[in-house]
């Protein structure tokens, strides 16, 4: 049997996104002290965040991850504006991150957890 190399490189990326998901949230979790008040420690910290967060919303859908890449999508929104203005969380922006944070927790864990995405 042929083997499709679109396929094989697909089950790569879903095998190293899998392999890396559990730590960028942690990452993130590890950061939310660093999101709130200002200065360049505040911008960088968010900087990060967002980037990571929007990694996981960009790749996780197309390798499987439906449900983490919605919630991650979610949790972008809210980290954008206060990224793009270079600022930390306000306290109802911090606590709506970290609520969405722990729901992209659990829709990680279930997808990494199901027999699609543990292929590797």
């Amino acid at each position: 049997m042929a083997i499709d190399p679109f396929q094989e490189r697909l089950a790569k990326v879903r095998c190293r996104f899998a392999a890396t998901l559990a730590g960028k949230i942690e990452d993130t979790y590890t950061a939310l002290p660093l999101l709130s008040g200002e200065g360049a420690q505040t911008s960088e910290a968010m900087e990060a965040t967002y980037r990571r967060i929007h990694g996981i919303c960009g790749v996780g859908p197309t390798v499987g991850f439906v449900r983490t890449g919605r919630i991650a999508r979610e949790a972008a929104a809210i980290v954008l504006e206060p990224y793009r203005a270079h600022r930390g969380f306000t306290d109802s922006e911090a606590e709506s991150f970290r609520q969405k944070l722990h729901e992209l927790r659990e829709a990680a864990e279930f997808e990494l957890n199901s027999a699609f995405a543990n292929p590797c």
